[in-house]
C-alpha cells in the first residue's frame, strides 16, 4: 500500500525541543490525511495531530500551542515540531496516513520513533 519512515526521535530534557519527519513512498492511493500517534508503556494509542492534503489540522489538548504539524504534498512527507517538551510526552510517536482508491480506504502506519524527555 505505502511505506511510512519516520525519523527525528531521541533524548532530550524537560523545555527542550525535537522534530520529527515522515515520509511516505510507494503509496498505490490517494493520501487523504497524515498525521501522529503516541503509545506510552501500559497505555492505549493516542492521536496527537493530524493535517489534511488541504493544510487542515487537529491537535490533541494535551499538546495545543507547544506542537505545529505540517507538511509538504509534494514529498508525501509530515513533520511534527516538538517544543516545551515534557516527561509526560514520553511515548513511541508513530505516523499514519489515511487514502483512497475509488471506493477502497487505506490505513497505514510507520514503526514507531521513540521520544524520552528526562525531568
Amino acid at each position: 500500500q505505502v511505506q511510512l519512515v519516520e525519523s527525528g526521535g531521541g533524548l532530550v530534557q524537560a523545555g527542550g525541543s525535537l522534530r520529527l519527519s515522515c515520509a511516505a513512498s510507494g503509496s498505490i492511493f490517494r493520501i487523504d490525511a497524515m498525521g501522529w500517534y503516541r503509545q506510552a508503556p501500559g497505555k492505549q494509542r493516542e492521536l496527537v495531530a493530524t493535517i489534511t492534503s488541504g493544510g487542515s489540522t487537529n491537535y490533541a489538548d494535551s499538546v495545543k500551542g507547544r506542537f505545529t504539524i505540517s507538511r509538504d504534498n509534494a514529498k508525501d512527507t509530515v513533520y511534527l515540531q516538538m517544543n516545551s517538551l515534557k516527561p509526560e510526552d514520553t511515548a513511541v510517536y508513530y505516523c499514519n496516513a489515511k487514502g483512497s482508491r475509488g471506493p477502497r480506504r487505506y490505513d497505514n502506519w510507520g514503526q514507531g520513533t521513540q521520544v524520552t524527555v528526562s525531568s
